[in-house]
């Protein structure tokens, strides 16, 4: 791109950015939405338990129940004494319905091979596993860790456990061995599913030499039930392990789904906490099945004939509510990709979209700026005409990267659905919905229908304009049951903060239309000189500058300031750094938010530390910054990152 097209380009995002320019869905989008009338905010309001019955009656239920809501804070009962089955309501029913011939997962692994499996393969492969499972001695309640890639059997698996009312815990493929060890044995897991490897950038990830490492230190594991993906030779223990396909192939190809209560455990998920000790998320089958039914539902417009893609990795619940659970809740035929999305080129996830007719298409803002950071010539090179909606998820999205998104991918015509949500609450709960919402680039916009979602003071009081701390002020069916085996951390990391109120730990702000805007964790804003100042805002102000691919600031000790900004800085392909490049980004960041959000210090480098979902672990960066000893770096997804950065610092320090 020449110079005098880069800045045609930054005075047309300036101008939109600077208007406040509203993105309203077109005439067209609005008439064919599955919501497009703002009365369902106010149904909500008025009897917010009754329009959640309402959505949980739509899905299949053995017993229904007999009291909607039981609220004991901080623990809620949601839909007590129905029992359903979340298998069931991903599979049986729709084959019920006749669809059991309509495509479920359209899946390509990262060597180009693929496969196609219809509702009835889903079906059938599930309840042979269940049946395997139960031959091995897995009962109802009992815990199964699952360690594979992205491929259709990490679907299968989870559908499984939940089929006959075993509780999985999904760890990311990329995770350690001591990772894995700590999650199982939290958990107490009974059984571990994994492959033989699998395929990450043309390389082959040993997962099952991985998870044999954690198992030797969990003597509650009895069997490794392993998948063969890549063929490689690997150690079998006699006894021990077994393979998938022998025992699946073998099975009985039905499996009575298990009637389970709708606060009968489905799954733990484990997340980082602060205090280094991952955190075992415990999320119900009732209340959490009706949440990411309905989200699915209004936040992508879901119809029969979309082709949906969520490019999350199954080991984040990201790709448990938004490629297994809400999606098969909702019949959806979808994409399920193994591998990175720059193998064997930077175009790969564009040529998927354009060899499935993808319509709607769902990724992380960190993938946006780097596709951003690749250069247009890439999604330009692909027909990407498939694509209605495009969705961002995983943390704020700054507002040159929503309108890059929304212009060089969705070409001007797809609304962008920005979510907030986390691990905790199950399912989406600030959103637009793209049929009603008009959009504001860099705002996840307002609280889903039946959700509190509130800006408050430090003292608690809720804010209708300003900045504060994130709360949600009513329970929601989704939200998490507690910490598994901790009920005291529980109460302590997201009660304890405000009376009333479940804390998110996000600074938020909300404006003058009652737009909320995501401001990042409240560990990450930053006090200088008596400002509160948020390091996301600082982020999207270098972003900002058209040098900059990436970036993550901190907040450094100043004996003056009390706290002063540092700032770590990818450039974008083609700039150098150096003093004048310092000066002029500092300039920049003075110029755009005012000269106490000037960076002390900027950090030009080639990577930044990040988890394998891509979140930047900026707890990391203020330990180099404060020259203490690194916390816990299990998640990180490359280590020799870390190690480049202290040396960097220390030599510019």
């Amino acid at each position: 791109m020449t110079k005098q097209a880069n800045q045609t380009k930054r005075e047309t995002v300036n101008v939109l950015l600077e208007e406040n320019r509203l993105f309203v869905p077109s005439d067209e989008f609005k008439r064919n939405a599955l919501i497009r009338d703002e009365s369902i905010y106010e149904e909500a309001a008025q009897n917010r338990e009754a329009f959640w019955a309402k959505w949980a009656s739509e899905l299949d239920w053995f017993q229904k129940w007999d009291k909607v809501l039981d609220w004991q804070l901080p623990f809620a009962k949601w839909f007590v004494g129905g029992k359903l089955n979340a298998s069931y309501n991903c599979l049986d029913r729709h084959i019920k319905k006749g669809l059991g011939n309509k495509t479920a997962i359209l899946w390509e692994g990262e060597p180009g091979d693929s496969r196609k499996l219809t509702y009835e393969d889903v079906y059938r492969s599930v309840n042979k596993l269940a049946n395997v499972l139960k031959g091995l001695g897995v009962a109802k309640g009992d815990r199964v860790a699952i360690y594979l890639p992205m491929i259709p059997e990490a679907v299968f698996a989870m559908l499984a456990c939940a089929r006959i009312g075993a509780v999985h815990t999904v760890v990311f493929g990329g995770f350690s061995a001591d990772s894995l060890k700590e999650r199982v044995r939290d958990a107490q897991a009974k059984l571990i599913i994994t492959a033989d490897g699998g395929y990450r950038r043309g390389k082959v990830l040993p997962l099952k030499e991985t998870a044999d490492q954690a198992a030797a230190e969990c003597p509650t594991i009895k069997h490794i039930l392993v998948v063969r993906r890549t063929g490689q030779n690997i150690p079998m223990q006699s006894g021990r392990d077994l393979w998938y396909h022998e025992f699946v192939d073998k099975a009985q190809d039905y499996c009575e789904p298990e009637p389970m209560d709708a606060e009968d455990m489905l799954y733990i998920l484990y997340t980082s906490g602060t205090t280094g000790k991952p955190k075992g998320i415990v999320h119900t089958t009732g209340g959490y099945m009706t949440g990411v039914y309905a989200t699915t539902r209004w936040v992508f417009d879901i119809k029969p004939e979309d082709i949906f893609w969520c490019t999350a990795d199954i080991g984040w619940v990201t790709g448990h509510s938004y490629i297994v659970y809400g999606p098969m809740a909702n019949a959806a035929t979808q994409i399920m990709y193994e591998g990175s999305p720059d193998y064997p080129e930077r175009d790969r996830f564009w040529k998927i979209i354009e060899k499935y007719k993808v319509t709607i298409f769902y990724t992380a803002p960190t993938a946006i700026r780097t596709f951003m950071r690749w250069g247009t010539q890439w999604p330009d090179g692909c027909d990407l005409s498939s694509l209605r909606l495009l969705g961002s998820v995983g943390e704020p999205i700054n507002p040159e990267a929503w309108v890059w998104y929304h212009k060089h991918i969705g070409k001007d015509r797809c609304p962008v659905v920005d979510t907030w949500w986390q691990t905790e609450t199950g399912c989406i709960l600030i959103s637009p919905l793209p049929g009603v919402t008009a959009l504001k680039p860099g705002s996840a916009t307002k609280p889903l229908p039946g959700v509190e979602a509130v800006v408050v003071t430090e003292e608690g009081k809720t804010i209708k304009e300003g900045g504060g701390y994130l709360a949600i002020k009513s329970p929601w069916p989704s939200m998490l049951r507690g910490i598994y085996g901790d009920d005291e951390r529980y109460k302590k990391t997201y009660w304890s903060r405000f009376k009333d109120a479940y804390f998110t730990g996000d600074g938020a702000k909300i404006d003058a239309d009652g737009y909320l805007w995501l401001l990042g964790r409240v560990d990450d804003i930053m006090l200088v000189a008596g400002h509160n100042i948020s390091t996301m805002e600082v982020e999207s102000a270098l972003v900002d500058n058209p040098s900059v691919a990436e970036s993550a600031v901190v907040g450094i000790t100043d004996e003056i300031k009390g706290q002063a900004i540092a700032a770590f800085v990818i450039l974008k392909e083609g700039n150098k750094p150096g003093e004048k490049m310092d000066e002029t980004l500092k300039g920049h960041v003075a110029k755009k938010i005012g000269a106490i959000a000037r960076p002390q210090k900027i950090i030009f480098t080639a990577e930044l530390p990040k988890t394998r979902s891509g979140k930047i672990m900026r707890r990391l960066l203020r330990d180099i910054a404060e020259g203490r000893a690194l916390g816990d770096v299990t998640t990180l997804a490359d280590a020799h990152v870390i190690e480049a950065l202290k040396e960097k610092y220390q030599e510019e320090a």
